[in-house]
């Protein structure tokens, strides 16, 4: 029985992912975040649930919010300065460093259209998979941050809005395989549990695109795990979402 205990909390966890940060008290979270090889100042936002922006001007780092392992990221204003932690930090010779992540490298194959703009406005949003919803936006069992969508492993995972890819990677522990696009100045949406990336950093795609092809949840179901959030705040997908087919 304890071990069964300890197998459903753990499957909690995962899918939950990261939320179970978000819904920390403030006062508990950590501080301050060290950069590991593949972070971006984007998927560093995401984790601990932040506007990416804010985190950026807590510590005077400027587009193209260029970050380097070891830099340490203070995750609440008061903290930062421009000589421990800002943009103009560097780790050694600047130029040479072959281990330094960044959050804009040189699109691979991505489209050559126009980035997207600074509007605030919300993205024309389509549904990222064809599946039904299996998990709902505040269901126990994905700590209320996103939806679930069935599916069949190695189905397409579309954007479900334009964008700029920022993220794809699995070092964000609770999402697997993830993808993270930007849209504008303050929305993002992410893709998890995909089973292979299909979209690099720097792509820029539009709505439609495939960008991902559907894994497996951490249950073991084929299923896409969806978030929106806006200015670094998850918001219930299904309120932009158009009803279904």
């Amino acid at each position: 029985m304890l071990m069964k205990r300890s197998f459903a909390l753990m499957a909690l966890v995962l899918v939950g992912g990261c939320a179970g940060i978000l819904n920390l008290p403030e006062t508990h979270r950590p501080q301050s975040h060290t950069v590991q090889g593949g972070d971006t100042l984007y998927s560093i936002a995401w984790h601990y649930g932040l506007n990416y922006h804010v985190v950026a001007e807590w510590n005077g780092i400027e587009p193209p919010y260029r970050i380097y392992p070891g830099q340490r990221i203070f995750l609440y204003p008061g903290h930062a300065s421009s000589a421990e932690s800002g943009g103009v930090a560097k780790r050694g010779n600047e130029s040479d460093d072959a281990s330094k992540t960044e959050t804009f490298p040189a699109p691979r194959g991505g489209k050559t259209g126009a980035r997207p703009g600074s509007s605030a406005s919300a993205p024309q949003w389509q549904w990222p998979a064809e599946g039904a919803v299996r998990r709902t936006f505040g269901q126990s069992g994905i700590a209320g941050k996103g939806i679930v969508i069935a599916g069949k492993l190695g189905e397409p995972v579309r954007a479900a809005a334009g964008g700029t890819v920022v993220y794809s990677g699995d070092a964000l522990v609770g999402y697997g395989r993830l993808i993270i696009v930007k849209h504008n100045d303050r929305w993002l949406s992410a893709y998890a549990h995909n089973q292979r990336l299909l979209a690099h950093e720097g792509e820029t795609v539009s709505a439609g695109d495939r960008i991902a092809t559907m894994g497996r949840a951490p249950n073991g179901d084929p299923a896409l795990y969806f978030e929106i959030r806006k200015d670094g705040a998850p918001v219930n997908p299904l309120h932009y979402l158009s009803d279904r087919r």
